[in-house]
């Protein structure tokens, strides 16, 4: 890319979110090769560190998007999102996390907050803009969108409190669970909740997991998954016969471990599909393997091919250390789970917590304190030499610096 270098200096810097229409795969934008191709990081990569950064001055970003946007060959293959520099790993998550559980009338409501390179070069030629462009001139400023951010999918006041009172909820019941905030993301319950049965009688209830979603109409309904009766595993599902082996492994795990053939309702044609059981509802459900989406890191953990190629079989993986939140090591299982569309951590025992130095006596760590470990440093490392590491947050919340060695 010739001339986007002087955009790439500012310590309050911004940069961009992909979403490829072909595969609706969300990455960070890295570059554009000579010939127009996008180069993008997948998030959750080591590579995050060269991301494009953009200064994030209202002209100079519109100077550079528009720079940007026709140095691409394919550039309607793409929506662009702009993100601040330090949330981009986080609000990629999110966005592809959105997109795997949204409707197509949700996804289209995402529209209103990618960069558009219509309004950009309006702007950047004075002319006038309609209110929807001033809107969404603001909203390159700060991108709150529930299409980066599921947690603002739904809002409190969208909820049709009225249909919920008809199966005995109110918003004190849900916020007695624990289940509100996870409501208003857009997912299920985690526990289930009882609801009115259709009995007649008010006093018969039945366990439930919610979910609110778009209808066609754009109207924000809840979604009630009741608790079924167990499934007769000697009867067909999308024309597939469990084997005795795939019956133990959905009622151990709610997995079925492997890739198997299913007969598409609509169309009639064979698609392979991963399936997994919900273990609370016993409902059962199944997902096309050109959904199934494996993450190239996982807690700090670069997955290799082999590994990414066993967890999208659906086979379950054994993956040490991995870390924590809080910072801490250990060691789980791996699945992916059709319901979740996420990997799934099993933990059969409890995991002897390794120290640091456990883990760099098998190779060059990627990550260092929780800090991601740049190319040139793993380099150095490995060649025997000390590496300057800064960014470093103490214990008392202090930042410092200094240099790290390997020691074999």
């Amino acid at each position: 890319m010739n001339n986007l270098g002087s955009y790439t200096t500012n310590s309050a810097a911004s940069t961009l979110l992909v979403l490829r229409h072909s595969s609706n795969s969300v990455g960070i934008v890295h570059s554009v090769a000579p010939n127009g191709d996008l180069i993008e990081l997948e998030h959750d990569s080591n590579g995050v560190d060269t991301m494009i950064r953009i200064d994030s001055t209202a002209d100079s970003f519109m100077d550079f998007y528009a720079d940007f946007y026709h140095q691409l060959k394919n550039p309607d293959e793409f929506s662009f999102f702009k993100v601040m520099e330090f949330e981009a790993d986080e609000a990629a998550r999110d966005l592809q996390e959105y997109v795997n559980s949204s409707s197509t009338i949700e996804r289209k409501e995402s529209k209103k907050y990618e960069v558009s390179i219509d309004t950009v070069d309006a702007l950047r030629n004075n002319k006038n803009l309609d209110i929807d462009g001033v809107a969404q001139e603001n909203s390159y400023k700060k991108l709150s969108s529930v299409a980066v951010n599921p947690k603002d999918r739904y809002q409190v006041e969208d909820v049709n409190w009225s249909a919920m009172a008809e199966i005995g909820l109110n918003k004190k019941k849900f916020e007695e669970l624990g289940v509100l905030e996870t409501l208003l993301k857009g997912y299920k319950t985690s526990v289930l909740i009882p609801v009115k049965c259709d009995s007649g009688d008010s006093n018969d209830t039945v366990g439930a997991r919610l979910q609110l979603k778009l209808d066609d109409d754009g109207e924000v309904v809840v979604h009630v998954h009741r608790v079924q009766k167990m499934q007769d595993f000697r009867k067909n599902f999308f024309g597939h016969r469990f084997s005795k082996e795939d019956r133990l492994n959905l009622l151990s795990c709610g997995n079925m471990g492997r890739v198997v053939e299913l007969v598409d309702p609509i169309t009639g044609e064979m698609v392979a599909s991963l399936v997994s059981l919900d273990k609370l509802t016993k409902e059962l459900f199944s997902l096309r393997m050109e959904f199934v989406r494996i993450p190239k890191v996982i807690c700090g953990v670069i997955l290799s091919e082999q590994q990414k190629e066993v967890l999208c079989s659906g086979k379950p993986l054994f993956v040490e250390n991995m870390l924590s939140k809080s910072k801490r090591l250990f060691n789980a299982t791996l699945q992916f789970n059709v319901e979740k569309q996420w990997l799934e951590f099993f933990f059969y025992k409890k995991v002897k917590v390794q120290s640091f130095t456990d883990v760099i006596e098998v190779g060059i760590p990627t990550t260092f304190r929780g800090k991601y470990l740049r190319k040139w440093q793993m380099d150095k490392l490995k060649a025997g030499e000390a590496a300057y590491i800064s960014g470093l947050i103490s214990e008392k919340g202090k930042e410092y610096q200094g240099y790290i060695r390997f020691d074999k």
